[in-house]
C-alpha cells in the first residue's frame, strides 16, 4: 500500500508540475521576458527527466521486480586479477545502490589468496531493486594493465554476476527439512577471534536441486543458518519461475538466450576507456564514473531493450 501510494503521489505531483509549467510558458510568451522564458524552459527540461524516470518504472512490472535483490559475484579464470575484478564490481554495485538510497548487506564472502574476492553474495534492499539489477545478470569483462603484473602487460578478466529476487515467504515454495544437508565450518573471512575460533559458518545443500548456499558473515551459527534459508528460499522461487517461463517460451516456439554465462558488458581501461553493453549497444567513455556507480544509462537501456524484445515476440 505504501509503495502504491508513493507512485500515485509521484504521478499527481508530476501532473501538477506539468500544468504549472504550461502556464509559465504561456506567460513568458505573452510578456516576452527572457528571464521568465529561461525559467519555464528549465522547468520543462526537469520535467522531461522526471517523465523518463516514470517511464523506466513502468517497465518494472514483472512478478518479482519490486522485490529486494540477492546478488552473487564469482571470479572467473585468471586468479588474482579476476578476484580483484570481483571486488571492483562489488564496490560498483554498492555505490550504485547507495546513490538510490538502497541498503546493502554482505551475506557471504570468500577472500582471494592475494587480493580481491573469489566470491561475494550481497543483498540489495530497496523498491524495485531486483527489477533494476536483472540487467546485470551475466558475465562482465575487464581489460586493463594489470597492477599485479610486474611487466605491466594488458590482461583480460571475467566475473559472473547472478541476481535473484529475495523471497521472504512464498506459499509455492515448500522446503522439506529432510531435503537439506547442513554443514558447519570455521569462517575464513576477517572477523577477529570470534569468527576464527568457532564453527559459525553454515553451508546448506538442497539435495533435490543441488543448490548450495553458504553464509559466514553473521556472528552466530543460528544467524548464518537463518540467512542461508532466506537465500535458499529465494533461489528455489526463482528456479520455479524460470522453469515456468521456459515452458511458456517453449509453447510459443521461441528460442531464448540463457543470460548468465554470456558476456554482457566490457569495461576497457587500456588502451582506451570505454564501457560497452553488448546486448543494447549502450556505451560510456567515462569508465571511472561507471565504476563509481553510474549504471543507470545501462540499466535503462536494458529495460527498454527488453520491452522491445517482448513486444516483438508477442507480435
Amino acid at each position: 500500500m505504501s509503495r502504491a501510494k508513493g507512485r500515485v503521489a509521484f504521478y499527481e505531483n508530476l501532473m501538477q508540475r506539468c500544468e504549472d509549467a504550461s502556464v509559465l510558458l504561456e506567460l513568458a510568451e505573452e510578456e516576452g521576458s527572457a528571464a521568465e522564458m529561461a525559467s519555464a524552459t528549465q522547468e520543462v527540461e526537469e520535467l522531461a527527466t522526471e517523465v523518463d524516470k516514470l517511464e523506466i518504472q513502468t517497465l518494472l512490472s514483472g512478478k518479482y521486480d519490486s522485490h529486494d535483490a540477492i546478488m552473487t559475484l564469482h571470479a572467473g579464470a585468471g586468479g588474482t586479477e579476476s578476484q580483484d575484478w570481483v571486488e571492483m564490481l562489488a564496490r560498483m554495485f554498492t555505490r550504485w545502490a547507495e546513490t538510490r538510497g538502497f541498503k546493502v548487506e554482505v551475506l557471504d564472502s570468500l577472500p582471494g589468496e592475494e587480493a580481491g574476492l573469489k566470491s561475494v553474495t550481497i543483498a540489495v534492499k530497496g523498491e524495485n531493486a531486483y527489477g533494476y539489477l536483472t540487467s546485470e545478470k551475466g558475465v562482465h569483462r575487464l581489460v586493463r594493465i594489470s597492477p599485479f603484473d610486474a611487466a605491466a602487460r594488458r590482461h583480460t578478466s571475467f566475473a559472473s554476476v547472478d541476481i535473484i529476487p529475495e523471497i521472504e515467504d512464498d506459499a509455492e515454495v515448500d522446503i522439506n527439512q529432510n531435503d537439506l544437508k547442513v554443514d558447519t565450518y570455521r569462517a575464513s573471512s576477517a572477523g577477529g577471534q570470534h569468527v576464527n575460533k568457532t564453527d559459525s559458518a553454515v553451508r546448506i545443500t538442497h539435495l533435490p536441486t543441488g543448490i548450495v548456499v553458504s553464509c559466514q558473515n553473521e556472528r552466530s551459527q543460528h544467524m548464518n543458518r537463518a540467512t542461508c534459508m532466506r537465500v535458499l528460499r529465494s533461489k528455489l522461487a526463482e528456479l520455479k519461475e524460470r522453469e515456468r517461463q521456459q515452458e511458456m517460451d517453449a509453447l510459443r516456439g521461441v528460442q531464448t538466450d540463457i543470460a548468465w554465462g554470456n558476456q554482457i558488458r566490457s569495461y576497457v581501461f587500456q588502451p582506451y576507456t570505454m564501457v560497452k553493453d553488448h546486448r543494447t549497444g549502450a556505451e560510456m567513455g567515462n569508465v571511472q564514473g561507471v565504476m563509481d556507480g553510474n549504471l543507470d544509462p545501462f540499466i535503462n537501456a536494458f529495460l527498454l531493450h527488453r520491452r522491445e524484445e517482448s513486444t516483438a515476440r508477442e507480435g
